[in-house]
C-alpha cells in the first residue's frame, strides 16, 4: 500500500539535509548553521550598549553557573580592544576570546603601520570580515558571538555597533545582544531620548533595562558588568565599574521600579 508521508518530516528532513554544512544553502535561501548560531546566542547572558553625548555605556549580566566558582578578577563579558575601543559579548566565551584577540592585532598592526589609532568602524569591518569567512569556506563553524563595539575617533566621535555570526554589522544608538533582546529593545525604544542622554541617563537607563530583562529573580550587583568609553583630559578612556558603584546604580534603579510598581 501507499505509504502517507507528512509535509512535515519531509520538511525537516529537507532542512537535515542542507544544515549539516555552513557553506551550503538550503532551497529557500538560508543558511542554517549561521541561523543555528544566532540561537545559540538567544540563550547567553544578555549585554545591551547606549549611545550618549558624553561617551557611549555597556553593560551585561553574567551568568554565575555555581556559587563554588570564583568570580573571575578580569570580565568575561567586556574587554577592552584598544584605548580608543571596549566591546561586550554574547555567546560562546571561548570563541569570543578569539575575535576579541584578533580585534587587538588588528587595531595594534593600524596604530604601528599609520601612527594614529584605528577608526571604530574599520575595526568592526575588519572583524567581521573574519566572522564572514566562516559562513563560506570549508568545513569551519561560525563563531557562536555577537558583540557590541563601543568606542570614539576624530572622524564620527563616540559610536556604538553590533554585529552578529554572520558578519553583518550596523550602528546604533542603542542595542541588545543575548537573552530576551526583544524586551531590551523595546524598552530602549520608549525610553532612549537621541541628543538627551549624557552619560548618567546612558547608565541608568542601562541597568534599567537590564533589571527589568534579567532572568534571574532579582539582578545582584556580582552579577552585572558595566563599562564606559569617555573622555577625560583629552584622552579616551575606557572605565569597568567596580562592585560598589554598580550596586548604586543597581539600588537606584530597582528603587525606581518599585516605587513606579506602587
Amino acid at each position: 500500500g501507499a505509504v502517507c508521508v507528512s509535509p512535515l518530516s519531509v520538511a525537516a528532513a529537507m532542512s537535515r539535509r542542507y544544515d549539516s554544512r555552513t557553506t551550503i544553502f538550503s532551497p529557500e535561501g538560508r543558511l542554517y548553521q549561521v541561523e543555528y548560531a544566532m540561537e545559540a546566542i538567544s540563550h547567553a547572558g544578555t549585554a545591551v550598549g547606549i549611545l550618549s553625548s558624553e561617551g557611549v555605556v555597556l553593560a551585561a549580566e553574567k551568568k554565575i553557573t555555581s556559587k563554588l566558582l570564583e568570580p573571575s578578577k578580569a570580565s568575561e563579558k567586556m574587554y577592552m580592544v584598544d584605548e580608543h575601543v571596549a566591546c561586550a559579548v554574547a555567546g560562546i566565551t571561548a570563541d569570543a576570546n578569539i575575535l576579541v584577540n584578533y580585534a587587538r592585532q588588528a587595531a595594534q598592526r593600524y596604530q604601528l603601520t599609520y601612527q594614529e589609532p584605528m577608526p571604530v568602524e574599520q575595526l568592526v569591518q575588519a572583524l567581521c570580515d573574519t566572522k564572514q569567512g566562516y559562513t563560506q569556506y570549508g568545513g569551519l563553524r561560525p563563531f557562536g558571538v555577537s558583540v557590541l563595539y563601543a568606542g570614539w575617533d576624530r572622524q564620527h566621535g563616540y559610536q556604538l555597533y553590533c554585529s552578529d555570526p554572520s558578519g553583518n554589522y550596523g550602528g546604533w544608538m542603542a542595542t541588545s545582544i543575548g537573552a530576551s533582546t526583544q524586551a531590551a529593545q523595546s524598552i530602549m525604544k520608549q525610553e532612549y531620548k537621541a541628543g538627551e542622554m549624557g552619560l548618567k541617563e546612558a547608565l541608568e537607563l542601562a541597568v534599567k533595562v537590564l533589571a527589568k530583562t534579567c532572568d534571574s529573580t532579582s539582578l545582584t550587583a556580582d552579577k552585572l558588568d558595566i563599562a564606559t568609553v569617555t573622555q577625560r583630559d583629552g584622552r579616551v578612556v575606557y572605565s569597568a565599574y567596580p562592585e560598589a558603584e554598580t550596586k548604586k546604580l543597581l539600588d537606584a534603579a530597582q528603587a525606581e521600579a518599585a516605587s513606579g510598581d506602587a
